[in-house]
């Protein structure tokens, strides 16, 4: 038997004289529901835009040769901007490391807007990576602290839904302002939005979320071996991903620095017991980061598969994958739904397995007997687990949390994600270039296609669909053993 049993302490937010009826867009939580909702659908319009922007902006700052790092010096530097939003969400509260951290994410975006040479560029992808990792911290200690309980599977519910829209229309959009205004706009456009949201937010946060839980958090001095080993993982997961994308053999020794440098870090900065899976809190945030790692791997080659092995154009091949969106928010409204949660564990558990299946599915195009129209439907069922999983994650890590370990716990969470996605995506991108699919689109058949790499494709969906069939047996072990079960 086990038991999701919460930490030893108080629930803030439930601590208040708020309605029992009352919900997420009611009277008292509206400006803040809408305000925290709309940052994320900043963040997420930004992050669906950006690729379309980028070959673009790389082409014209002459960097093609330095694309891939616009990619990681955002993840790199946000695995820092989480760690840091841990400590300050748990010793001053969440308003700090929020504002600050839009203030980073809007001054990279107007850095990157406005830069003449790529290392400007990727520069200025660094600011804003750090200023994301601090957003999404101290996003998710504003649910732990101003929401009681049974809103906030209702609230991250919420957060999947403010990428709906921007998944389908971002990339579209990006497009447009990319050919008629020039990618510049892609990134300065978005600065001058997240006023609006501020406003609304920020007076709530300050009333509801503001301070330490407790008074001598306010005086504690920060943790110094958890920023050094924030800037430890951080190191090191861009020296892996630099090693990842240079195969020759001088590049093994800056992947070991990095695997020496990213090892230790993680072990101190996620729960003791993640990576063998102790029940309870460590299960949940290891689940996060192997289904996080292991679809965002996978889904990062479809497009790619589907322009080179079956011919289709960019557009369609990225609409291929515009109905997950839809899904995704779709199961993590299923998970919001206070009738099912008695059943979080098993729903999470078919949730890992709609995901294994979707990207096992995936590869099945790469026979020309198969419909490409197969990876579209895959893919919206592999979405509707994720939005099952990747919710039931943040809501189960609140509940298992005390008060002041939210931030530390929630950074956590996030690393997980974040760091399961570099190491994935390196593992993942280095298999597919040594069996050859570096020349996928370079090399074309008579058909006009790119030459057949099947090889290399499977490469990559095979060891992602055993990942995430790994994390189905992780469900298993998110409720804490109960005292009775001895």
């Amino acid at each position: 038997m086990t038991a999701l049993e919460p930490r030893d302490a108080p629930d803030v937010a439930d601590t208040s004289a708020d309605s029992a009826d009352e919900t997420v867009l009611g009277r008292s939580y509206r400006a803040l529901s809408v305000g925290i909702v709309s940052v994320v659908l900043l963040i997420a319009f930004e992050a669906t835009a950006v690729g379309t922007a980028m070959p673009v902006a790389a082409r014209e700052l002459d960097g093609v040769a330095l694309y891939a790092f616009a990619f990681s010096g955002y993840f790199t530097t946000s695995l820092s901007g989480m760690v840091l939003a841990g400590q300050w969400s748990d010793r001053r509260g969440p308003l700090g490391a929020l504002t600050c951290g839009i203030g980073a994410f809007a001054a990279g975006l107007v850095v990157s807007g406005t830069a003449g040479a790529m290392w400007v560029f990727i520069a200025g992808r660094a600011v804003q990576g750090f200023g994301g990792g601090l957003v999404i911290v101290a996003l998710y200690v504003v649910v732990g602290r101003a929401y009681p309980e049974r809103l906030r599977p209702a609230i991250m519910a919420g957060f999947a839904a403010g990428w709906v829209l921007p998944s389908v229309v971002g990339p579209l959009a990006a497009g447009a302002v990319t050919e008629h205004l020039g990618w510049r706009w892609v990134f300065l456009g978005i600065p001058v939005l997240v006023v609006f949201p501020l406003a609304l937010a920020l007076p709530q946060i300050r009333r509801r979320a503001a301070g330490p839980v407790r008074e001598d958090e306010a005086t504690a001095p920060p943790d110094r071996r958890r920023i050094r080993l924030a800037l430890g993982i951080s190191l090191g997961a861009g020296l892996l991903q630099y090693a990842a994308q240079d195969l020759r053999w001088v590049s093994v020794l800056p992947g070991l620095a990095g695997a020496a440098l990213l090892v230790p870090a993680a072990r101190g900065l996620l729960p003791h017991g993640t990576y063998r899976a102790a029940r309870g809190l460590p299960s949940v945030v290891l689940l996060r980061g192997v289904a996080a790692g292991s679809f965002v791997a996978a889904e990062s080659f479809v497009p790619l598969m589907l322009v080179t092995q079956r011919g289709l154009t960019p557009t369609l091949a990225g609409f291929s994958l515009a109905a997950g969106g839809a899904t995704w928010a779709l199961g993590s409204w299923v998970q919001s739904r206070p009738r099912v949660r008695p059943y979080r564990e098993r729903l999470m558990t078919a949730g890992m397995v709609l995901v294994a299946l979707a990207i096992l599915v995936a590869p099945s195009v790469l026979l020309d007997a198969v419909p490409v129209w197969i990876v579209a439907v895959a893919w919206g069922f592999g979405c509707f687990g994720m939005g099952l999983v990747i919710a039931s994650t943040s809501v189960l890590l609140l509940h298992l949390s005390a008060p002041e370990e939210a931030g530390t716990n929630s950074a956590a969470l996030q690393i997980s994600d974040a760091l399961s996605n570099v190491v994935l995506l390196a593992a993942a991108g280095a298999a597919f270039a040594t069996l050859g699919g570096g020349m996928a689109g370079h090399v074309t058949t008579s058909a006009g296609q790119g030459a057949a790499h099947p090889t290399a494709f499977a490469a990559v969906f095979l060891p992602m669909a055993a990942v995430a069939l790994l994390g189905a047996w992780v469900t298993t072990r998110l409720g804490e053993r109960s005292p009775a079960a001895g």
